[in-house]
């Protein structure tokens, strides 16, 4: 949900500044002992955004029968390898499948 501010109503720019500034951290937790996990979180998160993409787009390719049935056979083989690593992954960092998600504040979630 993109919002439009005109430029000749400085009221309505200072608001929308304010509720956008209400959705971000008021402090950075910058601490050593949780930074692994931290970027653990991201990089599994964007790992699974571009998973749940390709598992689309074979989804799609399939019921387009555009791909043959060895094409088939290995996609779901390397999905579900990487299905498994992530879960292997997750429960080394302690995640769980709730916590892979990023909150992009008036868009809602990422996934």
């Amino acid at each position: 949900m993109n919002r439009i501010v005109e430029t000749d109503a400085p009221e309505a720019f200072a608001q929308e500044l304010v509720q956008v500034s209400n959705i971000l951290p008021r402090r950075i937790e910058a601490n050593p002992d949780n930074v692994d996990k931290g970027l653990a979180k991201l990089v599994l998160t964007l790992i699974e955004l571009i998973r749940k993409l390709m598992e689309k787009q074979a989804m799609r390719r399939v019921e387009n029968r555009s791909l043959t049935d060895e094409e088939i056979e290995r996609v779901g083989e390397t999905l579900m390898k990487l299905e498994q690593k992530m879960g292997e992954l997750k429960q080394v960092f302690g995640l769980k499948d709730e916590d892979l998600n990023l909150h992009l504040g008036p868009l809602g979630d990422l996934m």
